[in-house]
């Protein structure tokens, strides 16, 4: 499994697998307060010592790097693009994701992937910083940012929401991200049994519980090589040394603990090439058994 730069004057991030390129389509770097929100058992005693973390994912004073980014590939033919950040000019209660300009639709373009190109949007969970780029802002509506895409992500995950009592923050973020898409006719939504569900050759969603009910994770399998898509049930590496810690938004903080550590064991020492939703650059890498844990050996793009 080699990586490699993508072909344009921009150097996107890229990594191969098989004949697959899995390409980082960057969004925007998340500020240090992130972290202790998002992932308050990781203090800064805890990350600082993980030396492996720096200078990477995190700093000498244990602050968390912290990205949102989608990554897009080429599958039989079909453009995917799995997840689509926070997405621009969204009202979001999160200081961080409120009202965003930047150019994510522009590299994603140079990527090989312009918006009426995409055929498959895989959507790992529905919270508001993987949804985001599902719509874009036409005339004061929102209309699907991928005309011409299937957006696919587990009935479970639907459902679960359906019947979730939500706040006005979670309720902005559906009808702006995800009901338009329902509206257009566009989303389709797959059960996702515990060995899977392929959705395209070579490209399978697993069920990774425990952030939401129906999150998954997202491999991809080409000529023999392997890679897998965290979505957010594995936010950030200091979690492979630390499975116990979790976000604080998980929805079942046990479960997703527990999914967390089956993954980890699963993953370890397989070659499999793990692509963190949220890992900031280098982003890729493979798992291996480090002490009573694990840890991240970085596979440069």
């Amino acid at each position: 499994m080699n990586a490699s730069a993508a072909d344009n004057s921009t150097a996107l991030p890229s990594w191969t697998v098989g004949d697959v390129t899995v390409h980082r389509i960057d969004e925007v770097l998340l500020p240090p307060e992130t972290g202790p929100w998002l992932l308050p058992g990781a203090t800064p005693d805890i990350v600082a010592g993980q030396d492996w973390l720096q200078p990477d994912f995190a700093d000498p004073q244990g602050i968390l790097h912290i990205d949102s980014h989608s990554f897009a590939i080429v599958v039989d033919g079909m453009r995917v693009l799995v997840d689509t950040g926070v997405g621009n000019g969204k009202s979001r209660a999160n200081p961080a994701w409120h009202n965003l300009r930047t150019d994510y639709l522009e590299r994603l373009a140079a990527a090989g992937f312009p918006p009426d190109s995409v055929d498959l949007v895989v959507l790992t969970h529905l919270h508001a910083d993987h949804v985001g780029w599902n719509t874009r802002e036409v005339d004061g509506t929102w209309a699907p940012t991928f005309p011409h895409a299937r957006y696919v992500t587990s009935r479970t995950e639907r459902e679960f929401w359906r019947g979730y009592d939500m706040d006005e923050a979670r309720m902005q973020m559906f009808r702006d991200s995800v009901i338009p898409i329902e509206e257009a006719g566009l989303f389709d939504l797959v059960d996702v049994p515990a060995e899977g569900a392929e959705v395209a050759p070579g490209l399978r969603l697993l069920p990774t519980p425990g952030h939401t009910p129906g999150h998954v994770a997202v491999q991809m399998s080409s000529h023999g090589e392997t890679a897998l898509i965290t979505g957010d049930c594995i936010h950030h590496p200091v979690q492979f040394a630390h499975p116990a810690i979790g976000s604080c938004v998980d929805i079942d903080p046990g479960q997703s603990e527990a999914t967390r550590r089956m993954l980890l064991e699963s993953l370890a020492g397989t070659g499999t090439l793990v692509l963190g939703t949220h890992f900031a650059p280098p982003t890729a890498g493979h798992v291996i058994t480090h002490g009573d844990a694990y840890r991240l050996v970085p596979e440069p793009s």
